[in-house]
């Protein structure tokens, strides 16, 4: 089955980017010091690596044999509530990576890489390609969730959770739907 001209397009879009990625996480495995973060992107090359092998088999015969291997979602760590955040300053002298530097850059190729996963679903007509990219999409969120929480954890990516008035506000403003019957 051939591939309609976006397709196509968003194909070679994606697999520019996953060429990139795929580099990069081999450089960030070289480079990574601590131990959880390396381990953590090589498990994660496997997918990335049968993403991409799978990407060239819907270019070349319009479809592929083989499904994505998503990931679980990963459990939600314990926020460390006495972790402080570091603060960062960008350092255009830099000639390496520290793993702070190594998990960032690593977390916004995988947002980018899902925003651009999510685009192209929209845009696919075939529904073997379209599921492919949702699964792909699903791949990059959970490794992005796995990523921002060892980032998280080492106060390298501040989270705070919403404050108090704002949640009972959105409760007050917005009330549910009554259950309607024959929806599915």
């Amino acid at each position: 089955m051939a591939l309609t001209g976006h397709e196509a397009f968003e194909l070679n879009e994606l697999l520019l980017s996953c060429t990139n990625s795929i580099q990069s996480m081999g450089f960030f495995i070289h480079s990574a010091k601590d131990p959880e973060l390396k381990a953590m992107i090589q498990k994660h090359m496997a997918a990335h690596v049968q993403d991409y092998n799978m990407k060239i088999e819907f270019a070349s015969k319009g479809s592929a044999q083989q499904k994505l291997a998503v990931p679980m979602m990963p459990a939600k760590m314990l926020s460390n509530a006495n972790t402080i955040s570091q603060a960062v300053t960008p350092n255009p002298q830099a000639t390496a990576f520290d793993d702070r530097a190594i998990a960032v850059s690593y977390l916004l190729t995988l947002k980018r890489a899902g925003r651009e996963y999510a685009w192209a679903t929209f845009e696919a007509n075939e529904p073997q390609l379209r599921s492919f990219l949702e699964d792909a999409f699903t791949m990059c969120s959970r490794h992005a969730f796995e990523v921002s929480q060892w980032l998280e954890q080492r106060g390298h990516y501040p989270v705070e959770n919403a404050p108090i008035g704002y949640l009972q506000k959105l409760t007050q403003t917005y009330q549910p739907v009554r259950q309607m019957a024959g929806v599915h």
